[in-house]
Parts: C-alpha cells; structure tokens; sequence
C-alpha cells in the first residue's frame, strides 16, 4: 500500500549561490573593460547607409502624400 503523504510533503530546496571569487573567463573581463567593450555590436556602415536611405525615401513619401 503507497503511502498518500509522500506526494503532498513540501519538497526540499537547496540554493547555491553561485562565488563571484573569480571571473569566468579572465580574457572576456580584459576584453570588456578596454575601450570599446567585448561585442559592442555595432552596426556596420553598408547598414547605416541602408537605414538612411530607407529613411531619406519614407520621408519623402510622406511629403509627397502631405501636399
């Protein structure tokens, strides 16, 4: 025969914390820390160009449909 309390008992839970004695990786901190960061993801400048002219023609079209 089961017993019916095992199911319905609060489980147990343990948390670690994780140490922050040390970093990760040492070369991403360095990296991270230097001028222009670890992945600054910046946009490159083909897409720049891009966005301004797609911005440039929506500007005009709005134009053209004000008058």
């Amino acid at each position: 025969m089961a017993n019916k309390t095992l199911g319905t008992r609060q489980k147990l839970s343990y948390r670690i914390e994780p140490s922050q004695s040390k970093p990760r990786n040492p070369v991403a901190l360095a990296a991270q820390q230097r001028a222009g960061g670890a992945g600054s993801h910046r946009k490159s400048e083909a897409t720049q160009r891009q966005q301004g002219r797609s911005a440039l023609l929506k500007k005009l079209i709005d134009d053209d449909e004000e008058k």
